[in-house]
């Protein structure tokens, strides 16, 4: 009887592990996500900004510069 008590117990603590390995997985996956869509929304937004400056809309001496090395890369 008691062999099976220990197993069990066992068993349960290798569940318990496992469930919290699955959650820190979990939790760095969404992690991983929100990381990736911040660039990508920091990329749109360079996008928009190098547009606007292009355009004359928005201008200022470090957005020009930044601009400018886009243009230079481009080419």
């Amino acid at each position: 009887m008691e062999e099976k008590t220990t197993k069990q117990s066992f068993f349960d603590r290798l569940k318990d592990a496992t469930g919290v390995v699955a959650t820190k997985a979990k939790e760095g996956i969404e992690e991983l996500q929100t990381r990736q869509e911040l660039s990508r929304a920091y990329g749109d937004l360079g996008r928009k900004t190098a547009e606007l400056v292009e355009s004359g809309a928005v201008s200022h001496p470090d957005l020009n510069a930044a601009v400018e090395k886009i243009k230079a890369l481009k080419s």
